[in-house]
């Protein structure tokens, strides 16, 4: 039996070819998709969202429209973002993006979200549920910081979280954060401490099992619609990333695609550690994924992916990727 999860985005290049994995994968029955701001503000959020699934062949899953903004964190005035700020990185006469507003490739669609938001949808969906559910949130936590503090008796309906977001040694908006849950950290920590159990797949696993340009040609010899978009979608980060961080990077990490992964098959992740962690509220460890390293540390509350397979990554987005 397919394992049913919903899908929690800010579509987003990586999302993108998060959301065609999970469609394109059998054991997987996609609910619904809830979109939230992140990447992009939420209307584009979900505009890419509609066309994408539309492109697939998939107008029967339901969008639904998510927050805009954080929980509570910029009520705050002074909490106001600690990175620099970049010239635009021009190429060819075009500004280069990790996130276009709209989606390359995708044509206009006339599905629409949901009239119901998000935020409620959790809320009455998960209540009504017979059976647990499978949540993947791989943009800020928003929506389910919301829905868990309305109605924290939801997490009895949840299988697991899986979470792409966080770091260990690896950060990327500050110095020890990563941006989906510096975005909102009172939000990761309601979840984090919601009572269901959570997966984190942060920045160290998905940077093990970061795409080349070469892996990208992998994915367009599959000759199908969805190998050829996850392909440019590697691309696009390759050239992004290679113009900003210069040198020799030919790289990029698909965050999103390996938590579906990770929910897929578990095997992909190599070292998982079982811990305690808690997220850093404000000051220098704002957003931080603070794991508990005490001699005697508290109970755990998760499990935290700290490496992936690569080529198992890859494999199974080829496997996927390659279904029409």
């Amino acid at each position: 039996m397919a394992k049913k999860v919903i899908l929690d985005v800010d579509t987003g290049s990586d999302d993108a070819v998060a959301i065609i994995e999970a469609l394109r994968c059998p054991d997987l029955e996609v609910v619904a998709i809830c979109t939230v701001w992140g990447n992009l503000d939420v209307p584009y959020t979900t505009e890419n969202t509609l066309r994408l699934v539309s492109s697939l062949g998939r107008k029967d899953i339901p969008v639904y429209m998510g927050c805009g903004t954080a929980m509570v964190k910029y009520l705050d005035g002074s909490r106001t973002p600690p990175v620099k700020e970049n010239q635009p990185i021009i190429k060819d006469g075009k500004e280069l993006h990790i996130h276009y507003q709209e989606l390359e490739g995708l044509a206009p669609t006339d599905k629409k979200a949901e009239k119901m938001d998000a935020v409620s949808f959790y809320v009455n969906y998960l209540r009504a549920s017979k059976e647990k559910v499978t949540l993947i949130p791989v943009g800020p936590l928003t929506n389910l910081g919301e829905a868990f503090s309305i109605a924290p008796d939801i997490a009895d309906k949840v299988e697991e979280i899986v979470i792409m977001g966080g770091g260990d040694e690896i950060a990327n908006v500050s110095c020890c954060a990563e941006a989906n849950i510096w975005h909102d950290p009172e939000a990761a920590e309601i979840v984090a401490r919601c009572g269901a159990p959570v997966l984190w797949i942060p920045l160290d696993a998905t940077h093990s099992a970061a795409l080349t340009i070469e892996d990208a040609k992998k994915l367009r010899e599959l000759g199908t619609f969805a190998g050829d978009f996850a392909a440019l979608m590697v691309e696009q980060r390759v050239e992004f990333e290679s113009a900003s961080i210069g040198g020799d990077k030919n790289n990029s990490a698909i965050h999103d695609a390996l938590a579906v992964a990770a929910v897929i098959d578990r095997s992909v992740l190599t070292d998982v550690l079982t811990c305690n962690v808690h997220i850093g509220l404000k000051g220098f460890s704002e957003g931080e994924t603070i794991i508990d390293r005490r001699c005697i540390p508290d109970k755990a509350n998760c499990q935290f992916a700290r490496r992936a397979s690569k080529e198992k990554f890859l494999s199974m987005l080829c496997d996927y990727l390659g279904r029409e």
